[in-house]
């Protein structure tokens, strides 16, 4: 039987902005006098293809920004990190979340996620076979990859760098190859899979030690795909493998399929559908629960740090 951790995750707050003030008209002296302007022309909105190619050119001008701090000496330090004695992962992961390799702005969010409880809750250690789904900005992986690279072995599955050029996924694929060209030295022995729409295979059958996924599954019932990718998880594990889940927990009594497009999923349906493609559930977690998160936002978990959706409104939750 492959087994089912759960760590339903309320993310840390709540966030959002009053907006501007609509402009003060000018009060100049002397008669008054009305005059009507003809409306400019509108500009054409972008076509799809041109969107995803701003986001392409916006996200390889990120990449060589950060390529200009991967200095000789951070390169250097990088090797001592992976290749340092850690008596476990847990220790391992400590030394990791203190780098300097780490992209920018990944470690203010290290309060709200707790990285080394959440990772050490599913078990993992420096010698499993470990795929990690939906790793978006690569803030797990610049934590799994280092500490996996020399006993273990990362997968990571996301989209297909050289899918549609009218498809932002294939902009989302694009930056991961580049976050994980940055470093060979951490990033290099990384087994990289596209996940196609009509092929959803996480690496060979049976490998998996551990497959996680991270505030993802939200997506999979969005897009009409989770019994694709609860079947392509089930498969990849091994036997008594662990399938390792963080989610955005609604609230009690809904169901996902109305709730997933505002980030939320209800814990008793998570575990209905989970369970029902061959999992068997081992232990829940409320390592990164918030009892301030209503659950209630106009702009669903968006809302919530570190994207504040809402920006300045109700920030102080």
């Amino acid at each position: 039987m492959t087994r089912c951790l759960i760590l339903v995750a309320f993310v840390l707050t709540t966030a959002c902005k009053k907006t501007d003030p609509p402009p003060t008209a000018d009060r100049g002296s002397g008669s008054a006098s009305a005059v009507t302007v003809a409306p400019a022309d509108a500009a054409p909105a972008p076509s799809e293809a041109e969107k995803v190619a701003a986001a392409v050119k916006k996200a390889e001008d990120e990449a060589a920004k950060e390529a200009t701090r991967w200095t000789a000496d951070l390169k250097a330090k990088a090797i001592a990190l992976r290749d340092g004695k850690y008596k476990d992962a847990k220790e391992a992961l400590t030394a990791l979340l203190a780098s300097e390799h780490r992209m920018p702005g990944h470690k203010d969010r290290d309060p709200a996620r707790h990285p080394v409880e959440t990772l050490t809750f599913f078990g993992l250690t420096p010698t499993m076979t470990v795929v990690e789904l939906g790793a978006g900005g690569g803030w797990y992986t610049e934590l799994l990859a280092p500490l996996l690279a020399n006993k273990g072995k990362l997968v990571v599955a996301g989209p297909d760098a050289a899918g549609p050029t009218d498809k932002m996924s294939s902009v989302y694929g694009k930056r991961l190859d580049m976050f994980l060209a940055k470093s060979p030295d951490l990033f290099g022995k990384v087994e990289r899979v596209s996940i196609k729409p009509d092929a959803i295979k996480l690496g060979a059958d049976g490998s998996a030690d551990l497959v996680l996924a991270i505030r993802e599954m939200h997506n999979w019932q969005r897009r009409g795909e989770l019994d694709k990718y609860l079947t392509a998880i089930h498969a990849a594990l091994k036997d008594g493998g662990t399938f390792g889940l963080v989610a955005h927990r609604a609230k009690d009594g809904t169901k996902g399929e109305a709730t997933a497009e505002s980030g939320y999923l209800e814990e008793k349906w998570v575990i209905e559908k989970v369970t029902a493609k061959g999992f068997e559930l081992v232990e829940k977690s409320e390592i990164n629960a918030n009892p301030k998160d209503t659950k209630d936002y106009a702009k669903g978990v968006w809302t919530l740090p570190p994207n504040f959706a809402l920006e300045d409104t109700d920030k102080a939750k």
